[in-house]
């Protein structure tokens, strides 16, 4: 049985997300599982886009705190 939405990782979403547009695309599917599949997308998209809602949260919090300033980055070659 399937992980619920909520319990997967944002990557394992979009990983089976990848792996149900390929399956709905190859056309072999009746519509039966076709909408199954489509009904569990939608709910992975929704979960998604919750997630990313909460790490833009997060990263606004963060970057409001302390009203610190911040300073360019810079990688330094090897």
């Amino acid at each position: 049985m399937a992980k619920k939405p909520e319990n997967l990782s944002f990557e394992q979403s979009l990983t089976e997300l990848e792996t149900i547009v390929a399956h709905l695309e190859q056309g072999e599917v009746s519509l039966d599982d076709a909408l199954k599949q489509f009904e569990r997308g939608i709910k992975l998209v929704r979960q998604s886009q919750a997630k990313l809602e909460q790490a833009q949260q997060k990263v606004s919090i963060l970057l409001n705190e302390d009203d610190a300033e911040l300073t360019s980055f810079t990688v330094e070659s090897e």
